[in-house]
């Protein structure tokens, strides 16, 4: 995902110390119950689409919006399925983040899968049982939005 403009401006003021960020995640399915993925041009594995809450906006619009620019589908936020305090990441260039990710089961509304900016490789459909190679982390938010249970967060203590 690109730094976004008032992150940068942060950057400069505090450098690379850690810096907490509202994060989103958005599992969107189609009405055929696949699910819509994208191959990451940083790291060129097929991961869930993500990315960081714009100052005052909404995190369900966050989801949509984040869609929409890096697959050129369109969605609606149906509802919260995970909240979780991830782990400090340390980029390249030495900035540490921490994000709270908030993610969405979402329903696709219309457009057509594709590549929709530099974010990806490549965009695409697919099943439950026959889904790319993914990362713990995908796979755990694909399997909760696929149930009907509430939104799992860590329990006070854990």
């Amino acid at each position: 995902m690109s730094t976004p403009q008032y992150i940068r401006e942060l950057r400069r003021s505090i450098g690379t110390q850690r810096l907490l960020l509202p994060g989103v995640t958005a599992i969107v399915f189609d009405e055929h119950g696949r699910v819509l993925l994208g191959r990451r041009a940083d790291t060129g594995r097929w991961s869930v689409v993500g990315g960081i809450v714009e100052p005052g906006e909404q995190p369900a619009l966050t989801a949509v919006r984040e869609v929409e620019e890096e697959t050129a589908v369109r969605c609606v936020a149906e509802r919260v399925v995970l909240v979780e305090m991830l782990e400090p990441v340390t980029y390249p260039n030495g900035d540490v983040c921490q994000f709270l990710d908030t993610t969405f089961r979402c329903r696709a509304t219309g457009g057509e899968a594709r590549v929709n900016d530099a974010e990806s490789l490549e965009v695409g459909w697919f099943a439950a049982d026959a889904l790319p190679p993914l990362e713990p982390f995908a796979l755990r938010r694909i399997e909760l939005a696929r149930g009907a249970g509430p939104t799992w967060f860590a329990p006070a203590g854990l």
